[in-house]
């Protein structure tokens, strides 16, 4: 479950993506750095709740396993509606 302000996050780190697309920056430089910056974000935070560096590496394949699947759940739901409402989405 999001809580109220998970879109309203989620809107944000867009906005700023979108604002860095220009004819300098193509959009996939500006997509692999968005998912550098998660990886970068989620690494820290993965972090945070181990006490060194040994107790992280022995939770990195479950912690890795973790992000990718749930990234993947993500991606399947924006897609799937990104299919369903291409004509509004995509309209010039």
């Amino acid at each position: 479950m999001v809580d109220n302000e998970f879109y309203k996050r989620a809107d944000e780190h867009i906005e700023l993506s979108n604002k860095q697309i220009s004819k300098d920056i193509p959009l996939g430089d500006v997509s692999a750095s968005m998912m550098y910056s998660t990886a970068r974000f989620n690494s820290w935070m993965n972090a945070y709740t181990f006490n060194n560096g040994d107790e992280m590496r022995a939770q990195k394949k479950e912690t890795i396993e973790y992000f990718v699947e749930e990234y993947r759940k993500m991606l399947n739901d924006n897609l799937d509606d990104y299919i369903e409402n291409f004509n509004s989405y995509m309209k010039d």
